[in-house]
């Protein structure tokens, strides 16, 4: 593939994306428009040059949080909403490939019937043949959201940024669907991300990123075309940087 005159601004990417990124304007579960509309996106974002890596959420399923509500005790229920971000990723994988791109599901937990078992070899054999890593089942370990695990494959994948795609243009300094006076920052620090409790990441995936010194650019998916415009440099997003 020739190389594109104006090459992405990271090489490698972990893009985070939220199972509720997936319901569009469903109640719950899979939206195919929007579905085929991220995965076209993402198809796009590595035709341009960047490879690509996905940890997918399982919120428009099964959160692991929601199940003290339901009398479910929370390991169990971490590890319900692990299999509910497998079911995104198998969709997800289907959905790529039918952009023409090749795309693989790992999971973090072992089903080998239904995907390849996710290891760090695994992932970046798949990212150097320009196929799309989608990495399922965060950890494999209870009591974390998929943030952590988005940071955790960063690091291990020596991924040059995490791209965190929300239902917002940024990190705000308060809810901006609640507070219209809500500013966006441009730019914030690992360190004042953690200072100022943000809530659009965990505390735990800022101070991992800030070890390993990884940026985390956060960016709304709402729009067509979105991952491959941050990667264009375009674009509204909030930069987390070390």
């Amino acid at each position: 593939m020739t190389e594109p005159s104006n090459p992405p601004k990271w090489k490698r990417v972990v893009v985070k994306l939220s199972g509720e990124a997936l319901m569009g304007d469903a109640p719950h579960g899979l939206h195919a428009p929007t579905l085929e509309r991220i995965a076209a996106d993402l198809a796009s974002a590595a035709e341009f040059g960047a490879q690509i890596a996905v940890v997918v959420g399982g919120g428009n399923f099964f959160r692991g949080i929601q199940g003290a509500d339901k009398g479910i005790e929370r390991a169990r229920a971490d590890s319900i909403g692990m299999l509910a971000t497998v079911m995104n990723g198998l969709a997800l994988e289907q959905a790529i490939e039918a952009q023409g791109r090749q795309a693989r599901a790992l999971s973090a937990v072992p089903m080998p019937s239904l995907c390849e078992s996710y290891s760090r070899r695994a992932a970046l054999h798949h990212l150097a043949k320009g196929r799309i890593v989608i990495a399922a089942g965060g950890t494999g370990l209870p009591f974390f959201t998929t943030d952590t695990p988005a940071v955790v494959r960063a690091a291990e994948l020596s991924a040059d940024a995490v791209l965190k795609a929300t239902q917002v243009d940024g990190v705000y300094t308060a809810d901006p669907k609640r507070d219209p006076s809500a500013r966006r920052y441009e730019r914030l620090t690992h360190d004042e991300a953690i200072a100022k409790s943000l809530a659009v990441m965990d505390t735990a995936a800022f101070a991992l990123a800030r070890e390993n010194k990884i940026p985390i650019i956060v960016f709304s998916i709402a729009e067509e075309g979105a991952i491959r415009a941050v990667l264009e440099g375009r674009g509204r997003a909030t930069h987390v940087v070390p």
